[in-house]
């Protein structure tokens, strides 16, 4: 059984399903990627698989164990980490008093997991007195994926983390997502850059109308035909 596995996932919003049957796996120390056109369900996949909304039918586990009923609070308590595309930085706050606010669960030192952040991001470290709000799109990405790192997840899910950024900024983040992976850590991802995403995916996942259309490795859907035809632009 996989680290993560979000098995036969049916549900939405509003008695809606946006999923269907859909799965969605990883293992630790790899990176999961989510691509499909525009309203396939990519992230109704992965706010499901987070327990932000109520599955119909299917189940999601953790390293073996049913999370399935438990809300986005107690899953990150789990092992599980989440950056949402928007409104994922507290604007007012610094650059450091938002990665605090990431540590809110940890009830001992986060100096050092701080410093670790610090280390993967060190424009954060320079400006950490600086007002998140004060800051470039690529840098709230990196304050929000830093924040939950403060949790020390063992699972990252990350929902267009280069949504808006320049192609410069996002390969930098592709690197950092590189990076975070080397440490062990589970990441799974949805992004709209399918083709450039894939190129970092230890396995991929193309949603249609919310249904698994191709599940492989990322190298292996940038060779498939078909993959590159519907989805990728030829």
């Amino acid at each position: 059984m996989s680290f993560l596995a979000g098995e036969g996932m049916t549900g939405g919003y509003g008695g809606a399903d946006i999923i269907r049957d859909c799965t969605i796996e990883a293992e630790q120390g790899e990176v999961a990627v989510i691509v499909g056109p525009n309203g396939a369900g990519k992230s109704t996949a992965m706010k499901a698989v987070f327990g932000m909304i109520v599955l119909r039918e299917g189940a999601v586990r953790l390293d073996g164990e049913d999370i399935t009923r438990l809300s986005p609070q107690e899953r990150v308590r789990k092992g599980m980490g989440f950056v949402p595309q928007e409104r994922n930085v507290f604007t007012t706050m610094t650059v450091q008093e938002n990665l605090e606010m990431g540590a809110y669960i940890r009830s001992e030192g986060v100096a050092d997991t701080m410093a670790r952040v610090f280390d993967l991001f060190p424009i954060l470290k320079e400006r950490r007195r600086q007002p998140a709000g004060e800051l470039s799109g690529g840098q709230r990405q990196q304050v929000a994926i830093g924040r939950a790192l403060m949790t020390e997840p063992r699972l990252l899910m990350l929902d267009e983390p280069t949504a808006g950024v320049s192609p410069v900024v996002m390969d930098d983040l592709f690197d950092r997502i590189l990076e975070i992976r080397a440490t062990g850590i589970a990441i799974l991802m949805v992004e709209q850059n399918a083709a450039q995403a894939l190129t970092i995916a230890d396995r991929g996942y193309v949603l249609v109308t919310g249904q698994n259309r191709h599940t492989d490795t990322g190298e292996a859907l940038l060779a498939d035909p078909e993959v590159r035809r519907s989805f990728l632009g030829g």
